[in-house]
């Protein structure tokens, strides 16, 4: 990267194509290829593995088990049997130029049982779903500079976005809670979801490694017990924690008893709500876990059957099935999901008694940012379940009554048929960005979830891959927690780069070294747990006695409690992992150490440790490693980051910025001088800057958007920052430079007018070109052609048809001729505004 500014246009070299793209122009779309990416590899495999199968018995008494176990995507090419082809791959450009979607063929593989006997597996391929550009299944995946210019891209084209109908089509990044993190929340509306209920709970966002969620919170009543809420189908219910913890594990509730009052000996107001409502399930019957289990499968069953439960389950596996798919289900363990609702119960009595503050949903560090990828595997998740209920249906269909015959694959191929595709329901989410069904996605909207990447000028184009939207349901809201810009954004959120007027603070953007994180390495994330024992921490369960919560601290993993670790040591625990983070040979580079202190009324204390995806990550220099760590939101609340060398404190500052623009976005970065103005004026330069006519393309002649805006002078600035170099944004230059006269004694206020020179004028100062497509559509064999026997068309069409190059059109003239074998017909030109030369 430079250091200072300098006019690149004028070196002998500016022409040529570069061998390698810029660095900081691949990173605006790296967080949305590598989620596809993610996808394609990893997401689709652990979808399929947790997919419920639908199984079902049929009137004859056949039981029948339905599952997916491969869904795979192709690259775009020419469809089977087409012939005189010579480039089987069909490229981005063709499709645009066409008008047409980007996609390759996506085919599933259908596995059946019956009566328990594996069946031959089915495949069916399932239609064109669009491709991100520039991923793995895309056909520019891996090309040089040279070889995108070749197949008509840019030198620079960095992808992420769909081409859906010629459009370029993006998925929102969108804000969502922290996942797998219990929080601490205060809500006034809690006290209106039943009896008793009280505004305090604790809030937690559960995501499985299919990227699948779901919302479980920890209710605190005023009686002094507490209920967990779970989902199902979208429809809520309470059921009380302790019903839970013994339906989960077998332990006594002497056992359960001495868990839950670990480290809180002395807290007498909780050991009296422990012993309250243990006694509370005797009362109902409920001595043992299969009890529970039978109770809660009782009270469910209903439910469940709607969720690919078979009918005949047991009520005890009724209860199985509901503690596995509704409860803490980003935990496999039923032994790990005990052990985080003892935590959670902690943190929840710790915080109705005063010990600990409550945390906002609306502060960064409790926030992260959901790729398109992940959207679009949420959405293939739910289509392949739409197909295993639909190949049910229609099974039942062909099979309607007792005497049927027994179920082949010839009936099961005929209900696979009738199912209908992925293309129709991918291509119509991508085009109006709405969810038709609204599916139990784990979202906050059901629309507004795609944008058009408009490309007024570079600024804009830019500008769509690093926006981060708070959501749709927000924007309504009256109160303005949501919008407000808290400290700990710093570094991740740019506080200039957020637009006037409604979306103000909702749509955010993203700093230029703010990364995404992703999935990481299995291996490097099972080595977190055997350093930590290897460090000194207790594994959980591994206690010879209770360990006081005022001499230990919890350590978490991705919402699993590892154990506890000595206070007294904690601090050089988490300077061990660092340097180990570090290194990133035995922990992943990408691990977040939030170590929260323990201090009176503050947050509730404990190391808190993340490898999962869609965190804000961010370069910082560790000064004690002198190399540099990717640190994450909820981390840098506790660590002491200085800007310059001089402001460190010995002993103290742990961190550095790497640079003293670093919070800043691209766009904000090419301000000049903006210490010097009004901050409001800094946050209208980029909005007004996204709006100015420029050069938004070189490939013109391959464009189908209906209308495109072009600088026909275009200068580069004399005065400029060196970011305005290292993003390369000479090559789609905007703006002109002007010399402006400011005659202050003659009392006038211009505001934002200009008297612009008349010779400058003349000579094209500030000239520019609005161009427009106009789509004909061509019935049958129809094709374009001019009619031979007029001779008159001569001065208005060429031979093709079309008009000639540089023609003036307006809506008396002949624009298009069609011919067939028996009809030649002429066009007149006609449209909605004037045409005439600018």
């Amino acid at each position: 990267m430079k250091q200072l500014p300098e006019l690149t246009n004028l070196r002998p070299k500016y022409r040529e194509i570069p061998a390698k793209q810029n660095e900081i122009l691949v990173n605006l779309g790296r967080p949305h290829v590598d989620s596809f990416n993610y996808m394609l590899e990893e997401g689709i495999g652990d979808m399929v593995e947790r997919l419920e199968p639908q199984t079902f018995e049929l009137p004859n008494q056949n039981r029948v088990t339905l599952r997916i176990t491969d869904v795979s995507i192709a690259r775009p090419e020419v469809p089977m049997g087409t012939m005189n082809v010579a480039e089987k791959r069909v490229f981005p450009s063709e499709c645009r130029q066409k008008r047409d979607t980007y996609g390759g063929m996506c085919t599933i593989t259908l596995a059946w049982e019956l009566d328990g006997f594996p069946q031959p597996a089915i495949t069916r391929d399932m239609g064109r779903v669009p491709i991100m550009l520039r991923s793995k299944a895309c056909n520019l995946e891996g090309m040089s500079p040279a070889e995108l210019v070749e197949r008509g891209e840019h030198e620079d084209e960095w992808g992420g976005y769909f081409m859906v109908r010629g459009n370029e089509k993006l998925i929102r990044l969108l804000i969502m809670t922290r996942r797998n993190f219990p929080i601490l929340v205060n809500r006034n509306r809690w006290k209106e979801r039943g009896r008793d209920f009280s505004t305090t709970g604790v809030f937690m966002r559960c995501v499985r490694d299919d990227q699948h969620a779901t919302n479980n919170v920890l209710h605190y009543l005023t009686t002094g017990a507490a209920k967990l809420m779970i989902s199902i189908q979208r429809a809520i219910h309470f059921i009380p924690v302790m019903l839970l913890m013994k339906a989960l594990t077998d332990y006594t509730d002497n056992d359960i008893y001495r868990k839950l009052i670990a480290g809180c000996e002395d807290d007498q107001y909780f050991k009296k709500s422990v012993m309250s409502m243990l006694r509370d399930l005797h009362s109902e019957n409920l001595h043992n876990q299969q009890d529970c289990l039978r109770y809660l499968g009782m009270l469910f069953r209903m439910r469940l059957t709607l969720c690919s439960m078979p009918k005949w389950y047991t009520d005890e596996q009724a209860g199985v099935f509901l503690l596995r798919t509704c409860v803490l289900i980003h935990l496999d363990h039923n032994e790990d999901k005990f052990n985080l609702l003892v935590f959670m119960m902690h943190k929840l009595y710790a915080a109705v008694q005063g010990r600990c503050a409550t945390e906002s949903l609306d502060s960064v560090m409790m926030q992260e940012v959901i790729h398109g990828g992940h959207i679009y595997l949420k959405l293939l998740r739910e289509l392949c379940m739409s197909t295993l209920l639909s190949v049910r249906l229609n099974l039942v269909r062909l099979l309607p009554d007792a005497s049927s015959k027994y179920v082949t694959s010839k009936e099961v191929v005929q209900a696979l048929k009738n199912c209908s595709g992925y293309q129709a329901s991918l291509t119509n989410f991508l085009s109006t960005g709405n969810l038709v069904k609204a599916p139990d996605m784990g979202l906050m909207q059901d629309s507004g979830l795609v944008i058009i990447a408009e490309n007024i000028n570079r600024m804009r184009y830019m500008s769509h891959f690093r926006a981060v939207h708070r959501g749709s349901f927000f924007v309504t809201m009256r109160t303005t927690e949501a919008r407000q810009l808290l400290p700990d954004a710093w570094g991740f959120i740019c506080p200039v780069h957020t637009p006037d007027g409604t979306p103000c603070g909702l749509l955010n953007h993203l700093t230029s070294d703010c990364t995404i994180s992703m999935t990481e390495s299995p291996d490097k994330v099972s080595n977190i747990e055997t350093t930590l024992i290897a460090l000194g921490m207790i594994p959980v369960g591994a206690e010879l006695e209770p360990l006081r919560s005022d001499e230990w601290y919890p350590v978490l993993l991705e919402g699993r409690v590892l154990g506890r670790i000595a206070r007294s040591s904690a601090p050089r625990v988490v300077q061990k992992l660092r340097l180990l983070k570090i290194d990133g040979e035995t922990i992943p580079s990408a691990t977040e150490i939030a170590f929260v202190p323990w201090r009176e009324g503050g947050q509730y204390p404990g190391i808190f440790m993340f490898v999962g995806p869609a965190r804000m990550m961010r370069p910082v220099k560790n000064l004690l490693a002198n190399r540099t760590e990717l640190i994450g939101t909820f981390e840098q609340v506790y660590l002491d980051i200085c800007i310059t060398p001089e402001e460190a404190y010995p002993e103290l500052t742990t961190h550095m910025e790497l640079s003293k623009t670093a919070f800043l976005s691209n766009l904000a970065q090419l301000i000049p001088m903006p210490d010097c103005n009004q901050s409001p004026r800094n946050m209208y330069q980029c909005q007004m800057g996204k709006q100015t006519m420029g050069t938004p393309c070189h490939n013109w002649a391959m464009q189908c958007i209906s209308k495109f805006y072009r600088l026909q002078t275009p200068a580069t600035p004399l005065f400029r920052p060196v970011h305005y170099d290292n993003i390369d944004l000479d090559n789609y230059a905007m703006g002109t430079n002007a010399i402006v006269a400011v005659i202050s004694y003659t009392g006038y206020d211009m505001e934002d007018a200009m008297i612009i020179n008349k010779s400058a004028y003349e000579r094209g100062f500030a000239a520019g070109t609005v161009y427009k497509n106009e789509f004909f559509a061509l019935l049958g064999n129809s094709f374009f052609a001019r009619n031979p026997k007029d001779e008159t068309l001569t001065a208005f069409l060429d031979n093709d048809g079309l008009p000639c190059q540089g023609s003036v059109l307006s809506t008396t003239i002949h624009c298009t001729a069609t011919s067939t074998l028996t009809i030649i017909c002429t066009t007149w030109f006609a449209t909605r505004e004037a045409k005439r030369p600018l």
